[in-house]
């Protein structure tokens, strides 16, 4: 498998830790790479990374332990990938130097409703192709509350171009149910930009991935009856052997 920056990060947290994070589902042995149950673990299957768009993720405060995090989905799914802790003032200057990086176009990723400089949003039409630069798409992981909270509290985020998306589909995750059926996961809101951009194939790979992490996720949660067929996973191993993957 390979080990990637949302992997580094939450080593570097566990490191500087002074005591244990109990998240729900804290009593199950787990795989660090993956976090579903060891007998569930996914890292051989971790897809073929892509080198179509650039990722930078910045990760709201505990995010990184939660075993129901989907934001590590992705950098499974992108080559050129970036985790970052959020901070309001002390911002990391390895992510600044990235977001100087004249090789990147960033561009964040938040609902068009909740920016206020509407000069800022990019055409719904845009794709990748539109822009100079590769794509840096800047996805804020955590709650939606805190997601707000970084995105409006990021001074460096300010005059930075924004990519919104309007879903029209109920989320699908089980694990974290919002109160507003349209606050997708992570993994959900970068499948869609990377459909939206015209991507498909990484949408495509990202969207099954995403569904394999949750049959397995659910499998380890003792309210619910295991389904060792796994459905999900034989689909993707099947569509990755057809090479549509």
């Amino acid at each position: 498998m390979r080990i990637h920056a949302f992997h580094h990060l939450y080593q570097q947290r566990l490191e500087r830790s002074t005591k244990p994070f109990n998240a729900r589902g804290s009593k199950v042995s787990r795989c660090q790479y993956c976090q579903v149950a060891q007998q569930d673990c996914l890292c051989e299957h971790q897809p073929s990374p892509s080198d179509e768009v650039a990722v930078l993720l910045l990760v709201s405060d505990n995010e990184v332990f939660k075993p129901s995090n989907t934001g590590r989905l992705i950098l499974d799914t992108v080559e050129e990938a970036f985790a970052f802790q959020w901070s309001r003032t002390e911002p990391e200057q390895d992510m600044l130097d990235l977001l100087n990086d004249p090789r990147y176009q960033p561009i964040v990723v938040f609902p068009d409703q909740y920016v206020e400089d509407k000069t800022r949003l990019i055409a719904s039409d845009a794709t990748s192709k539109d822009f100079q630069r590769k794509p840096l798409l800047i996805l804020l992981d955590g709650s939606w509350r805190e997601a707000r909270r970084m995105f409006n509290k990021s001074p460096y985020l300010n005059a930075l171009p924004v990519l919104s998306i309007n879903p029209d589909q109920v989320s699908q995750y089980m694990m974290r149910r919002s109160d507003n059926e349209q606050h997708l996961a992570t993994a959900e809101v970068a499948s869609l930009v990377f459909q939206q951009l015209g991507h498909d194939r990484l949408h495509q790979t990202l969207t099954m991935w995403f569904d394999v992490f949750r049959e397995s996720y659910l499998n380890s949660k003792t309210r619910n009856r295991r389904d060792d067929t796994k459905p999900a996973l034989k689909a993707y191993l099947s569509a990755r052997n057809e090479k549509s993957l």
